[in-house]
């Protein structure tokens, strides 16, 4: 190894004093005393600090302010979506408001015909058919034949059939899916392997 490699660089206390002392002899060989050169750099460096302290604030309130706007735009996400779960069956419940009411008016009548019953229980069913369709709420009613699709249909029985195997054969129950997404499963009946 070089003698040079294993020296240490200078303090940096050092450094500055050599440098300081170079800007003393330089001003002083410009004609202005060296006293006045110190204090001509203190005042830049005291100028400089200040601008500095001034950026340093005026970043942190830029700081500071972007962070209250981060929290005001969490609390208020949060909020709508305490919003959203807490109002989320509101266009359903207004849907259903109309089926309770035919199905309170059908309850006060005291004497009905058997055709005035079955009309009344088939408009309640029309309403409560456009309930569901307004909200999105479809019926997952399987043909005879249809291909089983384990994501809508749930065998219960596997019962010998003419039909190819692992379809529909009955249907015992209807299933519902709230938009793309599965509420309850048809209950079927699956076609036995021949």
């Amino acid at each position: 190894m070089s003698k040079q490699g294993n020296e240490a660089a200078p303090p940096a206390d050092t450094a500055a004093a050599a440098a300081t002392e170079a800007a003393q002899a330089g001003a002083g060989q410009a004609g202005v005393p060296p006293a006045s050169a110190e204090m001509l750099d203190q005042s830049n460096l005291e100028a400089q600090l200040s601008a500095t302290e001034a950026k340093l604030a005026e970043m942190h309130d830029a700081f500071m302010r972007a962070k209250a706007d981060a929290e005001n735009i969490r609390r208020r996400a949060q909020e709508d979506v305490t919003k959203a779960h807490k109002f989320a069956i509101e266009s359903f419940a207004e849907a259903m408001v109309p089926v309770r009411d035919s199905l309170e008016m059908a309850l006060k009548v005291e004497t009905q015909t058997v055709e005035a019953i079955r009309e009344g229980v088939e408009m309640t069913l029309k309403q409560l058919s456009a309930a569901f369709e307004k909200n999105r709420l479809l019926e997952v009613l399987p043909a005879a034949g249809e291909k089983l699709d384990p994501n809508k249909h749930q065998a219960v029985a596997v019962v010998p059939s003419e039909q190819e195997a692992n379809t529909v054969v009955t249907v015992l129950q209807k299933g519902y899916m709230i938009a793309d997404r599965l509420l309850r499963p048809a209950i079927v009946t699956a076609a036995a392997p021949k």
